[in-house]
């Protein structure tokens, strides 16, 4: 695990550090300069852009760092390279030639509050493109066990660009209608820094040849697209369902919650950059022995910290939103649920990594369909016929995460034999839980201070709780020894 923690603390860092921009950029700049209905209008954008991004991608991604380390010779892994790097390509200017009808249907779908977004369908495509090769490029590094530049520019190099952006905005160096074109821009430019060092850290010898395993190959990379367009939709379809009913300005609020709860799974991020290639390798080489002690130590370390983060950010989520235009308060219910789901699947550890990369692959797709479908499902109920708003968008998510996240778990266990949990999973649930309803209901009675008409109260509370908690819960788990490699790193620290 020295490799995973050396690059996993690294891509923490700067997992964190792109959270922390990202949250001034939406707590602040985005809610204060941009307004809610063109943070709708990015937000949209975006998401649709993830949505189609899969289709682009064609599953390479993920095609990449599950064969890659299976093959012996430099020759073998040229060929296998050569032959898949150009199908984005393909599949890019085959969707671009039939945009307008993608157009089309985009605004069908959305309300007629929201005829905005009707000139920037043509930079979906433009994100989607640039997003697909980004990830192409960046498994070419992680297969090189180089995770940490890739993850940079993944995480912290848009939010700088947006906070950039947003700035020329206020200065009125750009204006609102042209944020989404230069920040489209922004990601063409990541897509091509993101080439140039994937081929540095290695450059195939080009062939015209195919490798042995060719069909082997488009078999998973079919596989994959279709489970990653079902992930997308996991991801992003609430959002979309947001613009055919409501407002943008809806979408701006519900964006802002489901970052703040999706706080907490920074370290999954950060450790699955060297997880993945690392289970791929493990599982080529058949050591299934790794492959367990990988499973249970990443599932043990991921929720040890995720549940840190999961307690700061629940137990300060009133007091962040006093920080907020009045519009965006209200979203505590969104926030728990969201953050809930998020902490259930980083103690699933590596599960999707071993899926991925086993001969059962193909349950996959499955699992990302069903998953999408009662997504979908449960959004129309609880938003469209039950009205419950967007808690009831929040809660189908935690619902759908819950219920297959248990099937993955019992797929891997009936047919692998593993299983991640343990006695210190039951220890750590009880810590979490514990520390969540101790500090919920309690806060500081700090008195009213403003500083430019700018109430600083609430920021005040969040540092003094936040402390307290951070002391009192790394000190319980390492007394606790709930984790061997949390406290290893510790006694490293403190020699």
């Amino acid at each position: 695990m020295g490799i995973i923690f050396k690059q996993s603390l690294r891509n923490t860092l700067i997992i964190y550090l792109g959270f922390l921009i990202g949250g001034i950029n939406t707590v602040v700049l985005y809610a204060r300069f941009l307004k809610e209905e063109y943070y709708g209008l990015v937000t949209l954008v975006l998401s649709t852009s993830n949505l189609v991004m899969p289709l682009m991608a064609l599953g390479i991604h993920f095609t990449i760092v599950k064969f890659f380390s299976s093959y012996d010779k430099k020759e073998q892994k040229d060929r296998f390279l050569s032959s898949i790097i150009f199908f984005p390509l393909i599949i890019a200017i085959i969707i671009g030639y039939f945009w307008n009808y993608f157009h089309i249907l985009i605004m069908k779908f959305l309300s007629e509050d929201n005829v905005v977004v009707e000139n920037y369908t043509l930079y979906i495509y433009i994100v989607a493109i640039s997003c697909a090769y980004f990830e192409v490029f960046y498994s070419w590094a992680k297969v090189q066990m180089q995770s940490v530049f890739g993850n940079f520019l993944k995480e912290l190099y848009n939010r700088i660009a947006v906070m950039i952006l947003l700035c020329a905005v206020y200065f009125e160096i750009i204006t609102k209608q042209e944020f989404v074109i230069y920040l489209s821009y922004a990601y063409v430019i990541r897509t091509i820094i993101m080439s140039t060092y994937a081929l540095k850290l290695y450059a195939p010898k080009f062939y015209f040849g195919v490798p042995d395993n060719f069909k082997e190959v488009i078999r998973y990379s079919l596989y994959i697209i279709l489970a990653g367009s079902a992930s997308a939709i996991i991801l992003d379809i609430d959002k979309l369902m947001i613009g055919g009913k409501d407002t943008l300005s809806v979408a701006a609020y519900y964006a802002v919650a489901v970052f703040i709860g999706s706080f907490i799974e920074a370290p999954s991020r950060a450790m699955t950059q060297i997880l993945d290639p690392l289970t791929s390798k493990s599982i080529n080489e058949d050591n299934n022995e790794e492959v367990v002690s990988l499973y249970k130590k990443s599932s043990i370390n991921l929720m040890l910290v995720g549940g840190l983060f999961f307690v700061l950010v629940n137990t300060n989520v009133t007091e962040l939103f006093k920080i907020m235009p009045e519009g965006y308060a209200g979203g505590e219910l969104v926030v728990f649920f969201i953050s809930c789901a998020k902490l259930f699947n980083m103690s699933l550890g590596n599960n999707r990594a071993i899926i991925n990369n086993s001969k059962y692959y193909r349950i996959t797709l499955f699992n990302g369909l069903g998953m999408a479908l009662m997504l979908v499902y449960l959004n129309k109920y609880f938003y469209y016929d039950l009205n419950y708003g967007t808690e009831g968008l929040a809660f189908a998510t935690f619902l759908s995460i819950i219920f297959f996240g248990l099937f993955k778990t019992w797929f891997v266990h009936h047919k692998l034999k593993m299983f991640p949990f343990t006695l210190k999973t039951i220890l750590q649930l009880t810590i979490i839980v514990g520390f969540y309803f101790v500090f919920n209901y309690w806060n500081f009675n700090v008195p009213e201070l403003n500083v430019y008409r700018f109430n600083i109260s609430p920021i005040i509370n969040i540092i003094l709780k936040s402390v307290i908690i951070i002391i009192l819960y790394m000190t319980v788990v390492i007394k606790l020894k709930v984790s061997d490699q949390i406290n290893d790193v510790i006694k490293r620290f403190i020699k």
